[in-house]
């Protein structure tokens, strides 16, 4: 079996032929990616549903907008937590790469909101199984690039697709002005 370099904390960011409508302009920040498989959320679909309707405890510290976002397809009754925490964070918060991090849910707020900055309440997970992530790779269906801690909070998430590409070298910026239908064109 070949060995899997770990993606967790790195961004990957749907190419603009990527068919999956589950995916269609996403932005994924990898939480976990090894042999087994690999796990990340969606850090660009808001739903409707606000943060303080499900989640109350949380809701003064979720960033703008205060919703919930949609991790992905996968165990959407299941939430998950992220946060920005500089330095060593405080406990019940997990490093994923930097300064970004996964928050225990059933810690209290209280107790961490002076150590967290940014956080983001997610319902659903993006996950694949084995070798699946290696092969949409291969595919060329995602790119991908590092992700910075505003990644994880931003408040225009609808320009997160645009705003990751832009800010790379090369070809890969010019993608940033790709049309969402180039049939248009």
């Amino acid at each position: 079996m070949t060995e899997v370099t770990s993606l967790a904390g790195r961004l990957l960011v749907a190419a603009p032929a990527l068919a999956d409508p589950n995916f269609d302009r996403s932005v994924v920040l990898m939480l976990d990616h090894d042999e087994q498989g690999a796990l990340g959320v969606v850090l660009n679909r808001p739903t409707p549903v606000d943060v303080a309707d499900v989640l109350a405890p949380w809701a003064a510290l979720a960033g703008e907008p205060g919703v919930v976002f949609q991790g992905g397809p996968v165990a959407l009754d299941a939430a998950l937590a992220l946060a920005v925490a500089p330095g060593a964070g405080p406990l019940g918060w997990r490093r994923v790469r930097g300064a970004i991090g996964l928050v225990d849910l059933d810690a209290p707020p209280e107790v961490m909101a002076a150590e967290l900055g940014s956080l983001r309440i997610f319902a659903g997970y993006a996950g694949w199984g084995p070798g699946q992530l290696e092969q949409e790779l291969e595919e060329n269906a995602w790119y991908v690039v590092d992700a910075e801690p505003g990644d994880v909070c931003v408040p225009e998430p609808g320009g997160l697709w645009r705003s990751v590409l832009r800010r790379q070298r090369g070809n890969l910026a010019m993608l940033a002005t790709y049309p969402d239908d180039p049939s248009l064109n």
